[in-house]
């Protein structure tokens, strides 16, 4: 159950991370409404963080909370803010995932 928590919250950093980047690309009341999305995404992603490391290895927690936040934030920028998708990118998201996976199988 305490990895379900961790993967719901590293989305909510990824949620963050695109509440930052919109409230980046406008102006006005729609900016304001990003960053209090941003505020809220990131006050659960903590929330959440600090549940799972209740019961998970503290180091193998913040590793897989940070590899899914920087995982699913690369791929928003490559499907909604046209960042490039070439090779070399792909291949270390890959890595990337492929030592996730490898933490939450090593860990007890």
């Amino acid at each position: 159950m305490n990895w379900l928590i961790l993967i719901i919250a590293g989305l909510f950093e990824v949620a963050f991370a695109f509440c930052l980047s919109k409230a980046k690309e406008t102006t006005g009341t729609d900016m304001y409404l990003w960053y209090g999305g941003f505020l809220i995404c990131s006050a659960i992603s903590f929330l959440l963080l600090i549940k799972a490391v209740q019961t998970l290895p503290l180091g193998t927690a913040y590793a897989v909370w940070t590899g899914i936040g920087a995982v699913g934030t690369v791929l928003l920028g490559i499907f909604f803010f046209k960042d490039p998708a070439n090779f070399w990118r792909i291949f270390f998201i890959v890595t990337l995932i492929g030592s996730i996976i490898g933490l939450k199988y090593v860990s007890h």
